[in-house]
C-alpha cells in the first residue's frame, strides 16, 4: 500500500526529522514524504536537507515565502499527485508528530472500512497523554461563539479572556475529548493531522484553504459538508503529537493576529445569530 505523507516545516526542522523517522519505521506501507518549507532559516534548511540523503523517500519543497498551513499542504499534494498520480492516500498535516510502530500495521487492517469515508481524523494525544480528538463532535454553542468574538475584538480583552479561560477550565473547555474511544463522523477534527482517503481524491484536488493559519478545521468541514458529508473520526489510528511546536516560534501577539483574521473568515459563514 503506497501512501503520501505531507507536512510543512518553520524552523524546526528537528520535529519534521521524528516524524520521517518514525513513519519509515513503522513496516508495511510504502510511504511517499513531501516536507514543505515555509521560508526556514539556514540552519533549519540545511537540516531537511541532511534528512533528504538520509531518507531519499523525502521530496523537499523550499519555499522563498510562507504561505501558511493549509496552502503550505496543497503545495506539498500538487507535488505528490504529480510525481505520483495513482496515489490515493496521504496522510497531511503538521510536521511535529510521531507515529507508532503498529501504525501501518493498523491503517491497513482497517483501510476497507476507513475508505468509505473521504477524511479521517485520528486519536491525536500530546505527549501528556491528553487525547485532542474529536475535536468538536457536532457544534459549537452560541455562549461559545459568543466568547470567540469578544476574544477576537481586542487583543488585551482576548489575553484577559484566555487567563480567565486557564483558571476555569471546568467552565471552559469543551468536553467532546472524553469521547475519543467512540468512532463516529463529528463536524470538526483537530487540526493537526488527517488521513485523506480514495475517496477525497475522486471529488477534490486539494483542500479548501481561505486563511494564512488557524480555522483550518472548519473551512475541512464546512469543504466536506458541501458535498453532503463530514469529517470521520476514528481511534483506530493513535498519533502522538508535540502541541504547538510550530506556533511556539510565533511571538503570542502575531499568532493572535493569524487568528483573528481567520476568525473574521469563518464569521462569513457562520453568523451567531442566524
Amino acid at each position: 500500500m503506497e501512501i503520501g505523507y505531507v507536512c510543512t516545516n518553520f524552523n524546526n526542522s528537528a520535529f519534521t526529522r521524528g516524524a520521517v523517522r518514525t513513519l519509515l519505521a513503522s513496516e508495511g506501507c510504502e510511504y511517499r514524504i513531501f516536507v514543505v518549507d515555509n521560508a526556514s532559516n539556514e540552519q533549519n534548511v540545511d537540516e531537511l536537507r541532511r534528512l533528504k540523503e538520509e531518507f531519499p523517500s523525502v521530496t523537499l519543497l523550499l519555499r522563498k515565502d510562507n504561505v501558511g498551513y493549509f496552502r503550505g499542504l496543497n503545495a506539498g499534494i500538487r507535488e505528490m499527485r504529480r510525481l505520483h498520480p495513482t496515489l490515493a492516500w496521504a496522510i497531511i498535516g503538521n510536521n511535529d508528530l510521531e507515529f507508532p510502530l503498529d501504525f501501518s500495521e493498523k491503517l491497513l487492517r482497517n483501510a476497507p472500512r476507513l475508505e468509505k469515508h473521504m477524511v479521517i481524523s485520528p486519536d491525536v494525544i500530546t505527549v501528556d497523554g491528553h487525547h485532542q480528538n474529536p475535536h468538536v463532535i457536532s457544534a459549537i454553542s452560541t455562549v461559545r461563539e459568543i466568547f470567540y468574538d469578544l476574544y477576537y475584538a481586542n487583543y488585551h480583552l482576548g489575553m484577559l479572556i484566555q487567563k480567565v479561560a486557564g483558571m476555569l477550565p471546568s467552565i471552559s473547555k469543551r468536553s467532546d475529548e472524553t469521547h475519543w474511544q467512540e468512532a463516529r463522523p463529528i463536524y470538526q477534527g483537530h487540526g493537526s493531522v488527517y488521513l485523506l482517503t480514495p475517496r477525497f481524491f475522486e471529488r477534490f484536488e486539494e483542500l479548501w484553504a481561505p486563511t494564512f493559519l488557524m480555522s483550518e478545521e472548519y473551512f475541512l468541514s464546512k469543504q466536506l459538508s458541501d458535498v453532503g458529508t463530514q469529517v470521520y473520526y476514528d481511534p483506530c489510528l493513535q498519533i502522538v503529537h508535540h502541541w504547538h511546536a510550530s506556533l511556539a516560534k510565533l511571538p503570542s501577539k502575531q499568532r493572535w493576529i493569524f487568528a483573528r483574521d481567520a476568525h473574521r473568515e469563518y464569521r462569513k459563514y457562520v453568523k451567531v445569530f442566524g
